[in-house]
């Protein structure tokens, strides 16, 4: 490094957002994930000793992963060597193999390549650092706020151990705020700034783990705000209620977000609790997800898990989804709110949705199964000849417009896969079919 290089590297420290300028540079320093950094966890002991592996950091941002890449920089023996997916290629994956191999080769050290935002890479670039990993030329060290199993190389997950980092506590904000406010070597102490608990409270409160989004605001605050007749800058409430005027929601549509937070949904309304369906709604909703997307949802419910128990929950999930798309936000999510409650909130049963199962299962499990003669078609030249439809009997000439017939082809005679429910009107349903089975039948016509 030259003196250009290192007057620039100062000059980017000086000017680099305050969340950048706080990262801890020793383990004793990191906030929060006592889950995995512990002192009697697996990840702090092998940092203290230098004995890592191949490491993914997964978890949503603000919560510490390239913060915890930097202080095992500033702990191993090994080189460490940052990229970042979103700008590096090939080349530069090449480069920083080549180095690791000269520093291995020459000097016996290990390097450690520390990938961030790991997930964008392709395929084909993830393929390419694989053997590297495999042989020991690199320790990779890999970053992501997406799901390592969905993004992720299956053959690189297999040679590295997963760490899911999880959104910070309130009380851990609290307390890299106040670091943020005293600190006058990393913070902003020199500014002499007072924050007041009131402010803190709100602002763990409302970033929501993200330590990044409450760091970023108290830097908003004390630079915009005036000095007291104190001389002193006072972060107040109101102060922090300018500088982060929207609580940060955690939802990205290709995320794990997006789909926890569509399963919460799904089985609020499953589970019969319309005040958490509604709620999930309202997460969505705020989130910006698409109203198209969250009506095909309600409306696979209504039919997957309330099925002929109510069926008109089916018609109300139709109509609002129509509706909803004809109206638009924002009085869509009136209308959304309505089939949410009404499929939450009605009796339910899965019994059509059990029924085609097993049909398909016994569809595979017998191919073409012959239709039976007599409820072949008959409505063409020849077919009397050929037998189709002979002695096939007309439900509606026999009481309660019922006969019993064979219906099922010869290999499945007898099957039953509907069971109705003993709940809402499909217990109707049930006793309807009993009655029939029971009763009805004669050969005698009506």
């Amino acid at each position: 490094m030259d003196l250009f290089d290192y007057m620039r590297e100062q000059e980017i420290k000086q000017e680099a957002p305050l969340a950048s300028r706080l990262r801890p540079s020793t383990l004793d320093e990191v906030v929060g994930q006592r889950h995995i950094i512990g002192k009697d966890r697996l990840l702090y002991r092998a940092i203290r000793a230098d004995k890592l592996g191949s490491l993914i950091f997964y978890g949503p941002p603000g919560t510490g992963k390239t913060t915890l890449a930097r202080v095992i920089a500033n702990t191993t023996s090994a080189r460490f060597v940052q990229l970042n997916a979103t700008s590096a290629g090939k080349k530069d994956m090449e480069q920083a193999v080549q180095e690791a191999k000269d520093a291995l080769g020459m000097y016996g050290q290990k390097t450690i390549l520390f990938i961030d935002e790991i997930h964008r890479f392709n395929k084909g670039q993830q393929d390419y650092l694989l053997p590297f990993v495999e042989d020991g030329t690199v320790l990779l060290i890999g970053a992501t706020t997406e799901n390592p199993y969905f993004e992720v190389n299956g053959a690189l997950l297999s040679r590295s151990r997963i760490f899911e980092l999880k959104p910070l506590e309130k009380e851990d904000i609290k307390l890299l705020l106040r670091r943020a406010v005293t600190d006058v070597e990393k913070g902003m102490g020199s500014y002499r700034a007072q924050i007041t608990e009131k402010a803190l409270e709100f602002l763990a409160d409302m970033a929501g783990g993200d330590a990044r989004a409450a760091l970023n605001a108290v830097e908003l605050g004390i630079l915009t705000t005036d000095r007291g007749g104190d001389g002193i800058i006072h972060l107040t409430l109101d102060v922090a209620q300018e500088c982060i005027q929207k609580r940060v929601l955690r939802y990205d549509r290709d995320g794990d977000s997006h789909y926890d937070t569509i399963s919460a949904f799904i089985k609020s309304m499953r589970g019969s609790d319309p005040d958490a369906a509604v709620y999930w709604l309202a997460r969505m909703l705020e989130a910006g997800e698409d109203i198209k997307f969250i009506a095909r949802r309600i409306l696979i419910c209504a039919s997957e898990d309330v099925g002929n128990a109510d069926p008109q929950a089916l018609s109300v999930a139709v109509s609002a989804s129509l509706a909803a798309e004809r109206v638009g936000l924002p009085e869509a999510k009136i209308i959304l709110s309505q089939a949410v409650t009404y499929v939450a909130s009605a009796p339910k049963s899965n019994a059509a949705c059990l029924a085609i199962a097993e049909a398909e299962e016994a569809v595979r499990r017998t191919g073409n199964a012959r239709v039976p003669a007599h409820l072949q078609d008959r409505h063409y030249s020849g077919a009397a000849k050929l037998g189709r439809g002979l002695d096939y009997r007309y439900a509606h000439d026999y009481p309660h417009h019922y006969v019993r017939q064979q219906y099922l082809p010869d290999e499945l005679e007898g099957a039953s896969f509907y069971r109705p429910a003993d709940s809402g009107y499909e217990k109707t349903i049930a006793g309807w079919l009993d009655f029939l089975r029971r009763e009805s039948g004669t050969e005698e016509k009506s």
